[in-house]
């Protein structure tokens, strides 16, 4: 069995070259938020919203939860990628990165599939689990302040379906989880839950080492009553 390859600077150009498919929207999308301040540091690789669109595609999902919006690439990624009537309610605490995304969402022609909650994502969640119920949701994408990372991922876990997919960015965090002078908010938050991921019986896990890593957490569904 061979070791994971070392992802030199000419693999990521080679995989890029071989499958990637971002088209002229997203490309442009994707420099203009990287023309922004710590807009390159915050986006999500061009790679990675082409998982999220296969995997909302792969699980059927229907509605989707995106907690931390930024200028939505990824929430244009994964509305592409939904049926007719699909949804993606994306959670951001300000409206000026979404606003950002809002035109390319409308040229791409989903607009109307998305939603934008904009506010402090506790309360909003709080809040869609009391209008919604819980498990409405196919698929949550978590891409928001590391701190809350523990926070947004019970809260997914309450507002996914049995069966249902959670997929959590960052969380190998720039390489500062394995760094024990990295003593930050932000990097302990990621530790805390990756720690507690291994061994939650909720759900089945797999950590990704691609791009900042990426976590995939899938809700077990209820153990049939004999």
């Amino acid at each position: 069995m061979a070791d994971q390859i070392v992802a030199t600077p000419e693999i990521h150009e080679y995989v890029r070259s071989v499958s990637l498919r971002e088209d002229p929207i997203l490309a442009e999308l994707r420099a203009v938020t990287a023309g922004l301040p710590g807009g390159t540091a915050m986006q999500v690789m061009a790679e990675e919203g082409q998982l999220l669109a296969l995997l909302v595609s792969l699980s059927g999902a229907t509605s989707v939860l995106e907690i931390g919006t930024f200028t939505g690439y990824s929430t244009l990624c994964m509305a592409r990628a939904l049926p007719p009537g699909g949804t993606v309610v994306t959670l951001d605490v300000d409206g000026r990165w979404p606003a950002i995304g809002a035109d390319y969402w409308q040229r791409a022609g989903v607009a109307e599939r998305i939603e934008v909650r904009i506010g402090a994502a506790t309360k909003t969640l709080a809040g869609l689990a009391d209008e919604r119920g819980g498990e409405s949701f196919d698929l949550v994408f978590i891409d928001a302040d590391k701190a809350n990372y523990g926070t947004y991922y019970e809260a997914a876990l309450g507002l996914v379906r049995p069966e249902g997919l959670i997929v959590i960015d960052n969380t190998l965090f720039f390489g500062r989880v394995v760094d024990p002078a990295s003593r930050d908010p932000d990097t302990a938050g990621v530790r805390a839950l990756n720690a507690s991921l291994r061994d939650d019986p909720r759900v089945d896990v797999s950590m990704l080492t691609m791009a900042d890593g990426i976590t995939l957490a899938r809700k077990k569904a209820p153990a049939p009553v004999n």
